[in-house]
């Protein structure tokens, strides 16, 4: 029988997640339960290769692969491309991500495009990307999500993610919260626009959501369970958005404001952190509590304010004019833009410009 995609509901989820002390060690036997074998290609950085992508090229070679290493420096097409010329070089059966994001994005995007598996390896725990089917990359100097595949296997070794600086979790905290305020966009945009919306991956989004600022106090730096917490949340974010079958569980205004300030300002911060101070302030815009949401952030050590992010507050006020314009189809609670005035109410009133 052939599957219609377009007809069928098409939910991609990781077949094997490995989160715990140690797991790195694991790869080689996820290969053998997977079944790939033959050439791997092993997409990582020049400080996650020292990290943790040599280890795994040896692991890989001692469970009877070959391993080769591609660097990457930044999340391009151009980049992507490469990839994808080495990997035929190699006669690549299969890709690893090995990294904090970009080389996580990038394998994916290769992957898809050479449609073999690929297996995320986070290094950190930066965003909801090492177990979704979304890549953030910038095509033609612009900044977009990409339609791509889930990753066969999410291998996330708390023993390295917690030795990352904390900065990089604290901004998944930021990533996972955020989940609120996308809800609520896709919960709007279903009752104006009728819009599907599914009930399943809204709840897990909530929950994962949920369970961040509740342990907000828990969350310290080099703290395995803090690692173990957000990794989960991050996975079951992934997870949401398969069962969508789009980010909307996991991506909505506050993600544009995030977009918008990658544009826009000099200097922007992580993903994480302005999605964060974004989930605020349009979380003021729902008429919700975004007291409480300040709050969590405040206390897990992530930034609340321009200052903060290390952004000027006029690039904050543009950011918020131009957010609604970045993902026009998607519908969020900016609708056709905020005014100036109104942008620079919504940022004085939850202290996030002075």
């Amino acid at each position: 029988m052939t599957i219609d995609k377009n007809s069928a509901k098409w939910m991609q989820l990781p077949r094997d997640v490995l989160i715990g002390h140690g797991v790195l060690e694991e790869v080689g036997y996820v290969c053998r339960d997977l079944k790939l074998k033959g050439n791997a290609l092993i997409i990582t950085g020049s400080t996650t290769k020292d990290i943790a992508g040599k280890r795994v090229s040896n692991l890989l070679e001692s469970a009877g692969s070959s391993a080769e290493t591609v660097l990457t420096c930044k999340a391009t097409m151009e980049e992507v491309e490469k990839i994808m010329e080495k990997a035929l070089e190699v006669e690549a059966n299969f890709l690893l991500g090995v990294g904090s994001g970009r080389s996580i994005d990038l394998a994916k995007l290769a992957s898809t495009r050479l449609e073999l598996p690929f297996i995320s390896v986070p290094t950190a725990a930066s965003h909801d990307g090492i177990a979704s089917s979304r890549a953030s990359i910038v095509d033609n100097g612009r900044s977009t999500s990409a339609q791509a595949q889930a990753p066969i296997a999410v291998i996330a070794d708390t023993e390295i993610i917690s030795a990352a600086p904390f900065r990089f979790l604290a901004a998944g905290c930021g990533d996972i919260i955020s989940n609120y305020t996308a809800v609520l966009d896709w919960e709007l945009a279903s009752r104006i626009r009728n819009e599907y919306f599914g009930e399943y991956a809204a709840a897990i989004s909530r929950m994962a959501a949920r369970v961040i600022i509740d342990y907000a106090d828990s969350i310290k730096p080099e703290h395995e369970i803090s690692a173990r917490l957000v990794v989960k949340a991050l996975v079951s974010n992934g997870i949401a958005m398969s069962i969508a079958g789009s980010s909307r569980p996991a991506s909505g205004s506050e993600h544009m404001f995030s977009h918008a300030l990658d544009r826009i300002a000099p200097k922007p911060a992580l993903h994480g952190e302005q999605c964060g101070v974004g989930t605020i302030m349009m979380m003021y815009l729902h008429g919700g509590n975004w007291q409480e949401i300040r709050d969590a952030l405040k206390k897990i050590g992530a930034p609340v304010t321009a200052e903060e992010l290390g952004i000027e507050d006029k690039y904050i006020i543009e950011a918020l004019l131009h957010a609604h314009s970045i993902r026009p189809e998607r519908y969020t609670i900016l609708g056709s833009g905020l005014t100036p005035s109104a942008a620079e109410k919504v940022a004085r009133i939850t202290k996030v410009i002075s």
